[in-house]
Parts: C-alpha cells; sequence; structure tokens
C-alpha cells in the first residue's frame, strides 16, 4: 500500500505519492476545487483505489508558535471529509513553511509562470509527506528490537 500526502488549498489541492515501500514521495497531481461534491468524491475514490493508497497524509497549516488557527479547522473539516470519500484513514503532519520551501525550489528550477502554481503545490504536498514518511522510518528504527 502506498500513502498520499495532501496540500490542501483554497482552490487547489497538491498530490504526491509514495512508492511502494513508503520510502520516496514523488509528485502525483494538482486538483482544482471546483465542481458538484459528487464529482470531487469520485475523483478522491479513483485516485486512492488506482494507486493503492491505504493512507492519506493531510498537512496541518500550524501557525509558527505551533497552536492551531481557522485555517486548521478548515483543513480538518476537509480532512474529515476527506477520509470519508476516500475510506481509507488521514493523517495530519506539520506543513509550516512547507510552501515556502516550495516556492524556493520552484524558483531555484526555473519553472515557467504558467505551470508555478500547479507544480508548487505538488512539490508542497511532496515535502509533507516525504517528512511524514521520514518520521515513520525514524520511530521505527528508534523501535526496540526483541
Amino acid at each position: 500500500m502506498r500513502t498520499l500526502g495532501v496540500d490542501y488549498g483554497d482552490r487547489h489541492i497538491g498530490l504526491a505519492i509514495s512508492d511502494s515501500l513508503g520510502l520516496i514521495a514523488q509528485p502525483l497531481a494538482t486538483i482544482q476545487l471546483e465542481g458538484s461534491e459528487s464529482v470531487r468524491k469520485a475523483a478522491v475514490r479513483e485516485i486512492v483505489q488506482s494507486h493503492d493508497v491505504g493512507l492519506i497524509v493531510v498537512g496541518m497549516p500550524l501557525r509558527m508558535d505551533g497552536s492551531e488557527g481557522s485555517r486548521a479547522e478548515k483543513t480538518r473539516t476537509f480532512a474529515a471529509w476527506l477520509e470519508k470519500a476516500a475510506g481509507v484513514p488521514v493523517a495530519f503532519w506539520d506543513e509550516r513553511l512547507t510552501t515556502h520551501q516550495a516556492l524556493r525550489s520552484v524558483q531555484e528550477q526555473k519553472v515557467r509562470i504558467k505551470s508555478k502554481r500547479s507544480v508548487v503545490n505538488q512539490i508542497a504536498a511532496v515535502i509533507i509527506l516525504q517528512g511524514y514518511l521520514e518520521s515513520r522510518r525514524d520511530d521505527e528504527s528508534l523501535a526496540p528490537s526483541d
């Protein structure tokens, strides 16, 4: 099973997917938040099924002091909808500064202006997912062995 990373925004959702071993995150797509709810649910189900997703990691927009604001509340509401629509569990990962990291990466790679927004959302999703995957590996390496 793979893990899906999500960078949730008001108009776009950046997606990233892990490899089957859960080691590497790579960009997948950017979804526009438009159309009916049934169309959005069908799109989510299709992605989850076609990529054998067993877990979705949603970036949690925390304030710099670690507290949650109104954006975090919107993200929790979206994540509850996503979990129900996809039929797989959702976990959260701190996404502070991921958009800034993604923008810096896009600027360094000299991405064309037209595709910049879409790419930034996907790269932010990759950063979120990669951080989550690395934390899981770190947790496993710290676990006591039998």
